[in-house]
C-alpha cells in the first residue's frame, strides 16, 4: 500500500477539493488528511468516506504526522490563503514560518517519498520545502503553472472553437503576475497556432487577451467567491495520479533549475516528465528571445525573494 499512500496536510477550500477528486477518481488506495483542525479533518475524511460505494475502494481516515512516514506523496496546501487585493508573493513572509515548522514534523516521521506543493507563493514555498526538507531536488514539486496552462488551453479553444484537450500550450515562469505564454510552441491539433491564424481568420488581439484573462483569472475568482480551489483541486490530483502510477507525463510544474535556461538554484515552472521518483527530467524548452526575456524577468523577482526571505 505504501506506494499508494497519499497524505495531504491543509484540508482548506483546496486540500478538500484535492480530496474529493481523488476520491472519485479513484486515485490512491489510502488517503490521510492533517490538519490543525482535526474535527474538519475528521469530519471531511468521513464525508469522503461516502463516495466509495459509487468510486473505488480507498482507506480515508484523519491524519497525524507520524502518518507521513510510509506515504508516498505527501501534498501541501497549508498556509494562508491569498485575500482580495493580495499578490501571490506577498504570502511568502506568513507561509515560511508555517513550513519551517511543518516540514521538519513530515521529514522526523520517516518520510522518503515525493512532495508536491500547493500553496503560494507556490515557487518560493517549493524552494522552502526543498531547503528545509534536505530532499533530492527531484522529490520535491511545486503544481507552478499546471493550473495556468490549462486556463491557457480553455480559452484558446473557446476562441477557435475546438476541445481544450485538443490544445497544447503552456504558461512558463512564476505562478504570478510575471508568468507568460510560449507562443512559439502553442499548437492546436499538432498545427503550430501562427499556421492556425492564417489558416482559419482567428482574432490575433483576442488571443493576446485570452493570455490576460489567464493572468488575471485567479484574481477575478477570489473577487467573487474568495477563493479559486476547483482547478487547482483537479490539477494536483493529476499531479499525484501521474506519480503513483509511474507515467511518465509532462506537465508545466515548479521544478528546481540546474543550468536550464541558464538559470540555477531557484524553482520556476517549466515543462517536466513527472513519474513514481518525481521529476524524471525538467523539458528545456527552447524560448524566443522575447519569452527568454520574460522567463529571465520572472527568475529574477524570485531569486530576489528567496535570497531575501530564506536562510
Amino acid at each position: 500500500m505504501k506506494d499508494y499512500k497519499v497524505i495531504l496536510v491543509g484540508d482548506g477550500a483546496v486540500g478538500s477539493s484535492f480530496a474529493y477528486a481523488c476520491t472519485i477518481l479513484g486515485i490512491g488506495r489510502e488517503f490521510g488528511i492533517i490538519d490543525i483542525n482535526e474535527d474538519k479533518a475528521s469530519g471531511d475524511a468521513m464525508d469522503l468516506s461516502d463516495i466509495l460505494s459509487f468510486s473505488n475502494p480507498k482507506n480515508i481516515y484523519k491524519a497525524s504526522y507520524d502518518d507521513c512516514k510510509d506515504a508516498k506523496v505527501v501534498v501541501i496546501t497549508a498556509g494562508a490563503a491569498q485575500k482580495k487585493g493580495e499578490t501571490r508573493l506577498d504570502l511568502v513572509y506568513k507561509n515560511l514560518k508555517i513550513f519551517k515548522d511543518m516540514i521538519g514534523k513530515i521529514v522526523e516521521s520517516g518520510f522518503d517519498g515525493i512532495f508536491l506543493v500547493a500553496s503560494n507563493p507556490v515557487d518560493i514555498l517549493t524552494y522552502a520545502t526543498w531547503k528545509y526538507s534536505g530532499f533530492h531536488a527531484n522529490k520535491v514539486i511545486g503544481s507552478g503553472t499546471t493550473l495556468d496552462s490549462s486556463r491557457f488551453k480553455k480559452e484558446i479553444a473557446k476562441l477557435v472553437g475546438v476541445d481544450p484537450r485538443s490544445v497544447e500550450a503552456y504558461i512558463l515562469g512564476e505562478h504570478g503576475d510575471t508568468e507568460f505564454p510560449v507562443w512559439s510552441h502553442t499548437n492546436i491539433g499538432g498545427l503550430p497556432l501562427y499556421e492556425w491564424v492564417k489558416n482559419n481568420k482567428t482574432d490575433e488581439l483576442a488571443l493576446l487577451d485570452a493570455f490576460d484573462k489567464v493572468k488575471n483569472a485567479g484574481y477575478v475568482i477570489i473577487e467573487k467567491k474568495g477563493a479559486t480551489f476547483y482547478g487547482i483541486g483537479m490539477a494536483l490530483a493529476k499531479l499525484t495520479q501521474a506519480i503513483l502510477n509511474d507515467e511518465n507525463s509532462i506537465y508545466p510544474v515548479s521544478v528546481y533549475m540546474d543550468g536550464e535556461y541558464g538559470l540555477n538554484n531557484l524553482y520556476i515552472s517549466s515543462p517536466a516528465v513527472i513519474n513514481k521518483d518525481g521529476i524524471k527530467w525538467v523539458i528545456e524548452v527552447p524560448l524566443t528571445e522575447t519569452e527568454n526575456e520574460r522567463m529571465q524577468k520572472s527568475a529574477k523577482i524570485l531569486k530576489s525573494l528567496i535570497n531575501d526571505t530564506i536562510d
